[in-house]
C-alpha cells in the first residue's frame, strides 16, 4: 500500500490514513445499526463519535496548509483510534462483537493508527525543516 509520499496529494481522500480512517468508522456504523450493540446507545454512540472523528480530524489537518497545524490535527486522530480501539475491546467484552469481527475491526484501527502514525512523523519532520530554513534566513 502507498504511504502517500511517492504521489501527489491533491485532496484529502488521496490519504491513505484518511482512507483507512473512513473505512473504520464505515465497519463501526454498520456493526453498531444491528444486534445488541444497536440498542446500548451509550457505547453505540461513544464509538460512532471517536471513529468518525478520525477521518474528520485527518480531513481539517490536510485543509490547515501548513505542517504543523497539519500534524496537531494528526495527534487529534491517533488519540481517536486509539478511543476506537478500546470501545472494539469493551465491544467484545460486552459481546457486541464475535471473535471475527473483533478481529476485522481491531486489525483496521491498527492499520489505521500506524499508517496516520507516519504521516504525522513525516509532517512533524516536515515542520521541523520549513523551522530550521526559516532559522537560516534570519542568520
Amino acid at each position: 500500500m502507498c504511504d502517500g509520499q511517492d504521489m501527489v496529494v491533491r485532496n484529502f481522500r488521496d490519504l491513505v490514513a484518511w482512507q483507512l480512517a473512513h473505512e473504520l468508522k464505515c465497519e463501526v456504523i454498520a456493526f453498531t445499526a444491528t444486534g445488541a450493540a444497536s440498542k446500548d446507545f451509550k457505547y453505540r454512540d461513544q464509538i460512532r463519535s471517536s471513529s468518525a472523528s478520525a477521518p474528520s480530524n485527518i480531513c481539517e489537518g490536510f485543509g490547515r496548509f501548513r505542517p504543523r497545524e497539519f500534524a496537531r490535527f494528526l495527534e487529534f486522530a491517533c488519540g481517536s483510534l486509539m478511543e476506537t480501539q478500546n470501545h472494539l475491546l469493551d465491544g467484545r467484552d460486552r459481546g457486541y462483537l464475535d471473535a471475527l469481527l473483533y478481529s476485522r475491526l481491531s486489525n483496521l484501527a491498527r492499520t489505521a493508527l500506524r499508517t496516520t502514525t507516519h504521516l504525522l512523523l513525516a509532517k512533524q519532520r516536515q515542520a521541523a525543516e520549513e523551522s530550521r530554513k526559516q532559522t537560516d534566513r534570519r542568520r
